[in-house]
């Protein structure tokens, strides 16, 4: 057993920090370092402002946040909204928002509501990204284009053909340069794509940059690194908009985190994110980010992915890719005035342009929500972020409200012509009351009417409409029938403020047993009525086509036991099984009970059924009684001897038996399918069966229930099997 003291587990996380770690924070670095410059280029903030969130979104987020291997910085996803404040506000004041938006996150993560943000439609934040996207591409193609990016979305596509009219071949000719590079690198082998492309496009840029005879924009650094280091300043009025904008950038750095989060989890199965903890870290970081002059920072899904493919196992990974950052943007600051900006325009372009996915578009087209993305994308692209959010949340909000509470109501006249049957199937509110009055004044009068429930949701208003319109029917002379097969019931539509039902409970009703009570009512009498009001006319389909002639798919020979429901257990119907049952499932061998065989000549030859099934069961009285060899009198005893066989063979070491014990099954129920399998051989001795077996392929096979696990077994003549949900057969014994 090893101590805090001991060097085992020193040794072992030094070498998972050399080993794994070191190599990813590198490769994590590279990917990081002309996205941040990109990024802040794009906010319309300092350069250096990307290099500090960059260092900060390592060192602090990636200290104190709930993930180990996610990575956190400058993200595109905050470009709009930062570039819409350092317009409004200026930088010195955004950098206040952004120490703002930090301590919100904070607060978020302290009150453990992170998991709350999961809750925005996917929809919206898919278009979100979308419409930054096209922002982003929309401004940087003017830089591209040898111009400056313009402040709205508007004025940069009513100003592209006059910019297109003055373009500058020089920074065209970079920039495509970068996106050429980029589309291409996805292409090479994946030895050479170690490297990361952005970092090739951009060094590859800015030599071709320094070769070329035309001028170049270039980044400008005013200072150092630590130069650039300011305090934040608290904005001269418009409190309120400082407040939204505070809002959004929390928002939206959050909920980006928390779905890198899940990214990362999903690639990492063995990890799992504390979600909480994550929304504190990301906080933290923001409100140092913000008060040493950076950018807002989130989770970058593209960088932690990398990170975690890369190799990290720690958070060693994360902190060191700040590290490097770091030493690079005061060792060598003067490299980063050397890079184009048409070089970082082309780079943002392809990221912008890659936030338009075709996935997302093609799933919300698939699931009815494409106008919900399209509205989004079209408010964010030419209002503005918070806005566009605003309204995809509306809108989706709109359609979730829809969706759930719609309502199917039809009245239309039966098969026969002779009565009507009215349909109401979905959620039935007050917001159905115009189409339901509009439907059941179809109904002519004087027909006798069924009034088919399929709701999951009955309020008062529609209860009461319902029933008022019935009793003026059956005044008028007319009948209305009732039947309830949804979730909500009437008879508890007025007990209470109305509730959603829930599935569960019809099925309980349908396979669950009566509930006894201390009254004296007649169960028989009061299931009858409960089925008619049910489910009666669900089988009704199911047994015209049956009513002329008779049928079954399968012989079913089972115990009388009343925990044995046949059509449940093998999920069948009507004409499925021809059933016949008996006190321990026995086929009696001579004597003068006749009956098994008489029913099975009949379900042979007459039916033509295509298997013969034994059902034994846990727990089996007659077993029991058999194996402690009860005296049970005249009768039930002559009844069980014919069930002696099976104990003489189980007492020899029968094969199922042993089968049967090493599943874990007690003596009794290893008897159970002992008796099982000698059925089978009685039934393979009788020459209807054989008749079948030989010329139709009859199949002849046993099976055991297990009351405790409510699974069934297949039992043979000299082993037993378990059912997979795949319709396959586990052995579980000799077979």
């Amino acid at each position: 057993m090893s101590t805090d003291t001991d060097p085992a587990p020193r040794t072992s996380r030094l070498h998972a920090v050399l080993h794994h770690d070191a190599p990813a924070s590198i490769v994590v670095f590279l990917v990081a370092l002309p996205l941040s410059l990109g990024i802040a280029v794009a906010s319309g903030a300092p350069v250096a402002a990307g290099l500090i969130a960059a260092v900060i979104g390592g060192a602090v987020a990636g200290l104190l946040g709930g993930s180990a291997v996610q990575v956190s910085g400058p993200t595109a996803g905050l470009t709009v909204i930062v570039a819409e404040s350092v317009h409004h506000f200026g930088w010195a004041a955004t950098c206040f928002i952004t120490v703002g938006a930090g301590v919100l996150q904070i607060l978020f993560g302290l009150s453990r509501v992170a998991r709350g943000a999961l809750a925005i439609a996917p929809v919206v934040v898919h278009a979100m990204l979308a419409g930054i996207g096209v922002i982003i591409a929309l401004q940087q193609l003017h830089v591209l284009l040898g111009g400056n990016s313009l402040s709205s979305s508007y004025q940069s596509l009513t100003q592209l053909p006059h910019q297109l009219m003055s373009v500058h071949y020089g920074d065209l000719c970079i920039g495509l340069v970068v996106i050429i590079i980029l589309i291409a690198w996805k292409f090479l082998p994946r030895r050479v794509r170690v490297v990361p492309g952005p970092l090739v496009a951009v060094l590859v840029a800015t030599v071709l940059s320094l070769m070329l005879p035309t001028h170049v924009e270039r980044l400008v650094l005013n200072g150092s690194l630590f130069e650039s280091i300011g305090l934040p300043a608290i904005p001269r009025g418009g409190w309120f908009t400082v407040a939204v904008t505070m809002v959004t950038v929390a928002l939206i750095a959050s909920v980006e985190t928390l779905l890198s989060a899940v990214a990362v989890d999903k690639a990492r199965p063995g990890s799992r994110t504390n979600f909480d903890r994550e929304l504190v870290g990301q906080g933290a970081a923001n409100v140092t980010s913000g008060l040493l002059g950076g950018l807002p920072i989130a989770a970058v899904i593209v960088r932690s992915i990398t990170n975690a493919n890369a190799g990290a196992q720690t958070r060693a990974a994360t902190v060191l890719h700040g590290v490097w950052i770091l030493l690079f943007a005061v060792a060598l600051a003067g490299l980063v005035q050397q890079i184009p900006k048409a070089a970082l325009a082309g780079l943002l372009i392809l990221i912008g342009v890659q936030l338009v996915k075709l996935a997302h578009i093609r799933l919300a087209r698939r699931n009815g929500d494409l106008f919900v993305y399209l509205a989004t994308v079209i408010g964010v692209v030419f209002w503005n972020l918070l806005l566009g959010m605003v309204i995809g949340l509306v809108l989706s909000f709109a359609l979730l409200l829809w969706r759930v509470v719609r309502v199917t109501i039809i009245a239309e006249p039966a098969a026969s012509a002779l009565r009507w049957v009215v349909t109401v199937d979905g959620t039935c509110t007050f917001l159905a009351l115009p189409k339901l009055t509009a439907e059941l004044a179809k109904v002519p009068a004087g027909l006798p009417v069924m009034v088919q429930l399929a709701v999951d949701f009955l309020d008062h208003a529609s209860y009461e409409l319902i029933t008022e319109w019935a009793r003026r029917r059956e005044s008028d002379g007319g009948t209305v029938d009732f039947v309830e097969i949804g979730t909500a019931r009437m008879a508890t539509a007025v007990a209470g403020p109305p509730e959603r039902g829930h599935s569960r409970q019809v099925l309980d009703e349908v396979i669950g047993p009566w509930r006894r009570s201390g009254n004296r009512e007649d169960s028989i009498a009061a299931g009858i009525a409960a089925y008619h009001r049910g489910h009666a006319h669900l089988m009704r389909p199911h047994l015209d086509g049956l009513r002329h002639r008779p049928d079954a798919d399968s012989f079913f020979l089972t115990c009388a036991d009343a925990r044995i429901v046949p059509n449940v257990i093998t999920n069948s119907g009507p004409g499925d099984l021809f059933t016949v049952r008996n006190v321990g499932n026995l086929v009696p061998v001579g004597g003068s009970d006749v009956s098994v065989e008489a029913a099975l000549i009949y379900a042979l030859e007459k039916l033509d059924v295509r298997a013969v099934v034994v059902c034994g069961h846990s727990g089996c009285g007659a077993m029991e009684a058999l194996h402690r060899e009860v005296r049970a009198g005249p009768g039930l005893g002559d009844w069980l001897a014919h069930a002696r066989p099976s104990l003489d063979r189980y007492r020899l070491g029968h094969p199922v038996a042993e089968a049967a014990a090493l599943a874990g099954f007690g003596e009794v129920d290893q008897l159970g399918m002992v008796n099982v399998a000698l059925q089978l051989e009685t039934l393979h001795a009788y020459p209807a069966v054989r008749r079948g077996v030989e010329e139709r392929g009859v199949a002849v096979s046993g099976l055991f229930f297990d009351l405790a696990t409510a699974r069934v077994i297949e039992v043979t003549v000299d082993g037993i099997a378990e059912f997979d949900d795949g319709r396959t057969r586990v052995a579980a014994g000799p077979v």
